[in-house]
């Protein structure tokens, strides 16, 4: 059972971070009326939610295989609520950037909480259950836009703050500190002393330099650009574009339309993972021009489907009517949800040995699509804030390609020891001398 409190802790630890990652996206109005943001500034603000994910993430890939998963995780969760905390009490927008710059690294707790979850699951369970951590996980982002702005209203007066968005954070962050307590307390890094050293001894520099070059990582980490990026962008986004592309003022009614989009990203990823595991255990083929490639076939399909959700937002937002636009937000988020499903079932799959690391390349360059996104949905050379989503979309066609070329069969058969650079390192998935 120890297997299943794991993927609770994990699971429950990265729905809070999530949670505190995007908790300043409900109160994006109050904020800029505070201090005097404009459309753009609140873009760039909801940009650097995620700066530091990318170099984060891959840090804290590899520390998770190196020194466990519990350990790091109630490291990030500390300083985490420590700075979200500052955040709150900060008086000069400059400070109050730079405290919320430090907190937004909450996001780099997934890829801990995959490799805690892969150090306790064999690979038949293995996407269906990466699905629920993260699926899960995810949906914290709703639970951000839904339960915070309800909460902490915008006529807030309580004790220490009469400010809606300060108390806010104040007490998610103190939230986070007692979460590290009791992660650390009670989480086990692995299901064997032998796995935690066959784990702990992989994680070398040079280790790590070879899986992060392999073609399956890096088609991988491609793909979750389009995918958890875009994700990432639409959480960060979508209250300030459903409050500014449709004229209203009602901040409780833009933080709940954006959240069905984070609802469906978020709990409808175990079924990404789930397919992903069903095609890989029946051996079935439903793209027979990737025969053989079972995961690689059902990752292929839902990279297509997010491209195709993302000119219907377009098309649905240049409507003008709001609950189109809600329910194309919805299929994109599903889209989102079905891909990284399928990713993060691969990733473990093919690095069984490294799935920190891995998963710390995979996740971290995956974030680089949520800062570069909500710039193109702002960008003033837009005709209208609808027209970002079909350039973004426009954006994706060439890593949909690249995937193409990888997960055909004489290219994927060795996705995990071919690579853009030559490593004499051995290990999971290092070359031979053959």
């Amino acid at each position: 059972m120890t297997k299943w409190r794991t993927l609770v802790l994990a699971t429950i630890g990265f729905n809070f971070s999530f949670l505190i990652w995007f908790s300043f996206a409900p109160f994006t109005g109050p904020m800029a009326d505070e201090f005097g943001l404009s459309l753009a500034e609140i873009g760039i603000l909801a940009s650097a939610a995620i700066w530091l994910a990318p170099f984060g993430r891959i840090l804290t890939g590899w520390l998770s295989d190196r020194w466990g998963a519990p350990t790091v995780f109630a490291i990030v969760l500390t300083y985490v609520g420590v700075f979200s905390i500052a955040s709150a009490f900060a008086q000069s927008y400059s400070v109050f950037f730079v405290t919320r710059l430090i907190v937004a690294t909450a996001g780099i707790t997934f890829v801990i909480g995959i490799q805690h979850v892969s150090e306790w699951f064999d690979e038949e369970q293995l996407g269906t259950a990466e699905g629920i951590y993260a699926g899960v996980g995810n949906a914290g982002a709703a639970g951000g836009a839904l339960v915070l702005p309800r909460v902490f209203t915008e006529g807030w007066s309580g004790p220490i703050f009469d400010t809606s968005w300060r108390a806010a954070f104040f007490y998610t962050g103190i939230v986070s500190i007692l979460l590290a307590i009791v992660y650390y307390t009670i989480g086990e890094a692995a299901k064997s002393e032998e796995r935690r050293q066959a784990t702990a001894e992989s994680a070398t520099l040079k280790q790590w330099l070879h899986t992060a070059t392999r073609y399956g990582t890096v088609v991988l980490a491609l793909a979750y650009v389009m995918s958890f990026g875009l994700e990432l962008s639409m959480n960060g986004w979508l209250a300030t574009y459903y409050r500014e592309g449709f004229n209203t003022d009602n901040l409780v009614l833009a933080s709940t339309f954006a959240a069905t989009f984070s609802v469906a990203a978020g709990l409808l990823r175990p079924i990404g993972g789930y397919v992903s595991d069903l095609l890989a255990r029946k051996e079935k083929n439903v793209l027979p021009v990737f025969t053989g490639q079972y995961r690689e076939q059902w990752t292929f399909l839902t990279l297509c489907f997010i491209v195709l959700a993302m000119i219907g937002m377009s098309l649905a937002g240049s409507t003008g009517e709001v609950l189109l636009a809600v329910g194309a937000g919805f299929v994109v988020g599903m889209s989102c949800a079905f891909a990284e499903g399928a990713i993060f079932a691969q990733v473990p799959a093919m690095f069984p040995d490294s799935s920190g690391s891995v998963a710390g390349v995979v996740g971290g360059v995956g974030t680089v699509g949520g800062i570069v996104y909500p710039l193109v949905y702002a960008a003033p050379v837009m005709p209208t804030l609808h027209t970002g989503y079909s350039a973004v979309a426009a954006t994706m066609v060439p890593i949909v390609v690249l995937c193409a070329w990888v997960f055909q069969p004489h290219v994927a058969a060795r996705a995990t020891d071919d690579g853009f650079l030559v490593s004499s390192g051995r290990g999971a998935g290092a070359p031979t001398d053959d």
